[in-house]
């Protein structure tokens, strides 16, 4: 028998469980400071959690002072009283973790692609489900939910991938698909959101009100937190740096012209750096060398990219005014030579107090992708009040 979820059906307790969650252990009294409730109000919304196993209490400290009352005693999270499945697709491979209820991931594998059609990554990731899953009899018994992570146009509301162009998808049922070859119930979500919601809680967004992820590579993504709630935008599009014009040219796989994606992409810099070279066969570890050697011409293949960079982040920070914007993703290989001219752009276009802004780069690893895609999946202990 599934254990009990915890009922989580109020913005009470969704803020009670989230700040545990993220930032415990914290204590009755701390909680009533952070989230604005009463102390009664902390106790009823902590109260089911504890019924269930999800929260525990610690043991109380030593009374400061005679006089000074019941001591407190934290609230903690039970990481390991759930767990839960996330998988990262990419157009060469899947990247999948089992991670606990603070997505601390316990164990992890990879699982090449010898096709990308919808069929044969359905079959690919359900036998790698398994594997992950006979790890260890508790991952068996206690996983219940998975999250998956996709580029592109993702509607997380019908589990529907509407369109993901590296994998060359449009309206793919996939959750479903997933789910019935899986037996798990699937979340599926665009995955620079999903990363973005475990920077949230976990790296380097907790506490903030306000922060953007953007991630530099195959793809140009801008997941966006503001007012403490990821922005999903009204029809599941927000955020979509790669795809503002920052130039006349050249034409985007999008049908648009100009875009940030379109001239920073690896895809990009590599068909530029191939033109202005003549070199049809120039790899992007072989642009990367003449770059840093000091060639000319490569150089300004990765200024020109920088500079499209910049102009994306200072249009993120102008328009949202974001505490921080956390800069990732596989690109960040090659950040030393876009480096100078993102900064220079950003500190000329930047408006005002917004070039304030601080620009943090943090590498991750597809695996803290896929930790992400487990992000997602505990949110929906949220029954339909996500963060």
């Amino acid at each position: 028998m599934s254990p009990r979820r915890p009922p989580i059906t109020t913005q009470a307790s969704t803020a009670v469980f989230t700040q545990v969650l993220t930032q415990g252990p914290v204590s009755r009294v701390d909680l009533a400071r952070r989230t604005g409730l009463s102390s009664a109000a902390i106790t009823k919304a902590a109260r089911p959690f504890l019924d269930a196993g999800y929260l525990e209490e610690l043991v109380a400290g030593e009374r400061t002072a005679p006089g000074a009352g019941r001591p407190a005693s934290p609230l903690v999270v039970r990481a390991d009283r759930e767990f839960f499945v996330g998988v990262k697709i990419t157009t060469e491979d899947l990247i999948g973790v089992v991670g606990d209820l603070r997505t601390q991931i316990r164990t992890s594998a990879h699982h090449q692609l010898a096709a990308g059609d919808v069929e044969h990554v359905v079959g690919a990731l359900a036998e790698l489900v398994r594997d992950l899953l006979a790890r260890s009899p508790e991952y068996r018994e206690r996983t219940h939910v998975m999250g998956v992570a996709v580029s592109g146009d993702v509607d997380r509301a019908t589990g529907m991938v509407r369109y993901s162009p590296f994998l060359g998808w449009r309206d793919v049922p996939l959750a479903d698909l997933l789910a019935e070859a899986t037996g798990l119930t699937v979340v599926l979500e665009n995955d620079v959101k999903a990363l973005t919601v475990a920077e949230q809680w976990f790296g380097e967004g907790v506490g903030l009100s306000s922060f953007a992820l953007v991630t530099v590579g195959t793809g140009i993504g801008c997941g966006l937190v503001i007012g403490g709630n990821l922005v999903a935008g009204a029809h599941g599009v927000a955020g979509e740096l790669g795809h503002l014009a920052v130039a006349a040219e050249p034409a985007c796989h999008c049908g648009g012209a100009g875009c940030v994606e379109a001239i920073a992409s690896t895809d990009a810099i590599v068909a530029r750096a191939r033109l202005v070279t003549g070199t049809p066969s120039l790899s992007m570890e072989q642009a990367v060398t003449g770059a840093r050697g000091g060639d000319p011409l490569l150089r300004g293949v990765f200024d020109r990219a920088g500079h499209a960079i910049g102009l994306g982040l200072t249009a993120v920070a102008n328009l949202v005014g974001p505490e921080r914007i956390v800069v990732s993703g596989e690109g960040l290989a090659a950040y030393d030579l876009f480096e100078p001219q993102i900064r220079e752009t950003f500190a000329r276009q930047a408006f005002g107090a917004a070039a304030e802004c601080a620009l943090i780069i943090r590498p991750l690893p597809f695996e803290e992708w896929a930790r992400g895609a487990a992000s997602v999946a505990v949110q929906s202990l949220f029954s339909g009040h996500d963060n």
